[in-house]
């Protein structure tokens, strides 16, 4: 396998395998379709490898949009003091 194409592997994988997954199964079929002539075979890998874009695109938009975390609320009233308990 040539060094340039496992690099590549190694970084569609790295960050989301199963997404990275499928748009390596789409891009294969799309590059067998077309090589070989079958339209078919072209259009179904296309449509796999754009599934795994979104998908990828997708979940790198859930961890850039990480919820902020709330303030503190302070329920207690400010002049409030606390008192020894009576034994």
């Amino acid at each position: 396998m040539n060094p340039l194409f496992a690099r590549f592997f190694r970084a569609v994988y790295r960050k989301e395998p199963v997404s990275g997954f499928i748009l390596i199964l789409g891009a294969t079929d799309a590059l067998i379709g077309g090589l070989d002539g079958s339209g078919g075979l072209l259009s179904v890998g296309l449509f796999i490898a754009l599934l795994g874009i979104i998908m990828r695109w997708r979940q790198g938009d859930k961890k850039h949009r990480e919820i902020a975390p709330e303030p503190v609320k302070n329920f207690l009233h400010t002049g409030y003091t606390r008192q020894p308990l009576a034994i």
